[in-house]
């Protein structure tokens, strides 16, 4: 354990906006639905609910909106411009921090609202977002650069945050919630090994998770992140990359556990957004067993990729499984 990163982690300026700490609940109908099934004993499972942030709707984009906003970088500030799909979570909760601020909002989607806005791309509007529309991802980018250079004529003041907040800064508040979720599982029994699983796009979430994992020494853990979108090999370099500038910050000079991460695209499907056979029982089983709500485009891959996982027989009955859930909800209504 590394005591003088960790007191910069904890000492590092936030913008109050989660509601922490998020519960740690027992899946133990899923758990014992997986073994019966099996026809053996299975791991214990449990949920981080960071779907219960409750800012803006809650999600994991809140904690990196924490560190990525905080003073004094809002100075002068006027305006936040982010991108994101149409019905992008990020884009619902900076939305909503903007109004919480007292800031103007710009939003620039790749790809039209058709209808009535519904799901995310209705509470963009609610929470006062303007909207500009582009018509695919490699437009994103400048279009926020000229955004912002249209705010900077009028007199104000832009701060661009990047898509899922996802730099260096942005993974602090992961690092924080690594030690938020080692905290809790000090007070259950003990388990051989603990697996991580969470969903996986922009990286910013799972860098933050192996940075806060490294900083505690915890090299029992095995953590795997479930790709919405991108290739494994994507995904394994952009999280080294993203917790290795999170390091820096911190003046963290240990080594990040690399050994420890798993990346896996194996539930992509089709692309992202489009739901697999495999998301759709994930879903349906967190749904009846557990009474808990998954999206089909992050939380129900990343699902399905942990129950494949624990079918295989890669997760050891004596294991404790503790799968983070990202949130993402509203997409259900859209």
């Amino acid at each position: 354990m590394n005591a003088q990163a960790i007191d910069r982690l904890t000492s590092w300026p936030r913008v109050r906006l989660a509601a922490l700490p998020t519960r740690l609940t027992p899946a133990a109908n899923l758990a014992r639905q997986l073994a019966a099934a099996s026809g053996a004993a299975g791991p214990e499972i449990v949920v981080k609910m960071d779907a219960e942030t409750g800012f803006g709707l809650g999600g994991n984009k809140v904690r990196k909106l924490e560190t990525f906003l905080a003073p004094p970088r809002l100075e002068g500030v006027t305006h936040l411009i982010t991108t994101g799909g149409p019905q992008s979570n990020h884009c619902r909760v900076t939305a909503a921090a903007a109004a919480y601020l007292g800031l103007g909002c710009t939003l620039v989607v790749n790809g039209a609202v058709v209808g009535e806005p519904r799901g995310n791309a209705l509470i963009h509007r609610l929470f006062g977002a303007r909207i500009r529309t582009v018509g695919d991802r490699s437009e994103r980018t400048p279009a926020m650069e000229e955004e912002a250079r249209q705010v900077a004529r009028a007199g104000g003041k832009a701060l661009v945050v990047p898509l899922g907040a996802s730099t260096g800064l942005g993974a602090l508040g992961y690092a924080m919630a690594a030690l938020e979720l080692q905290l809790q599982l000090g007070q259950l029994p003990g388990r051989s090994r603990t697996w991580i699983f969470v969903s996986a796009s922009s990286c910013g979430t799972l860098a933050g998770l192996l940075l806060g994992l490294s900083m505690l020494g915890r090299e029992d853990v095995r953590l795997v992140g479930v790709s919405a979108d991108v290739t494994a090999g994507d995904m394994r370099s952009d999280t080294l990359r993203l917790a290795g500038d999170g390091a820096k910050m911190l003046d963290f000079k240990g080594p990040l556990i690399e050994e420890a991460l798993e990346t896996d695209d194996s539930e992509v499907g089709d692309g992202y957004g489009i739901p697999t056979a495999a998301s759709g029982e994930a879903i349906e089983l967190f749904g009846k067993l557990e009474g808990i709500v998954l999206d089909p485009v992050y939380t129900g891959k990343a699902a399905a990729g942990m129950l494949a996982h624990i079918r295989s027989g890669a997760v050891d009955p004596r294991d404790r499984v503790v799968f983070i859930h990202t949130g993402g909800h509203p997409a259900l209504l859209a």
